[in-house]
């Protein structure tokens, strides 16, 4: 089993920024790429981003892209989501997800986090 653990999140105005945690325990052996899905109120949840496992490949939401940076450390089993210009629309529950295999993306996930709530005013 393996377990993801989000933190980071809170509220914030605005244009200002957060950046959410994930880092990842158990059996983690093997290649496995993360990602983060959010789901806001009376919403489906949704892709926000997915990295790869060794961190080289990135893939963004048009709604995030270019405000949203994912990372990888590998060390540490850590993804960090750095969001800035955050807009009342980006307002959910952040669920870290990973997947295992050599795909280089989170796809359909196979484990999830209990989610963070990241709250935007206007």
């Amino acid at each position: 089993q393996v377990q993801l653990v989000e933190s980071g999140g809170g509220l914030v105005q605005a244009g200002g920024s957060l950046r959410l945690s994930c880092a990842a325990s158990g059996r983690t052996f093997g290649p496995y790429a993360m990602g983060w899905f959010r789901q806001a109120p009376g919403q489906e949840r949704e892709f926000v981003a997915t990295i790869s496992y060794g961190g080289s490949i990135t893939s963004y939401a048009d709604s995030v892209r270019g405000r949203f940076t994912l990372s990888r450390d590998a060390a540490k089993n850590t993804v960090y989501l750095q969001m800035n210009s955050l807009k009342p629309e980006d307002t959910g529950v952040y669920y870290c997800a990973a997947r295992f295999g050599v795909q280089a993306v989170v796809g359909d996930p196979q484990y999830w986090g209990q989610g963070t709530q990241v709250t935007v005013s206007s």
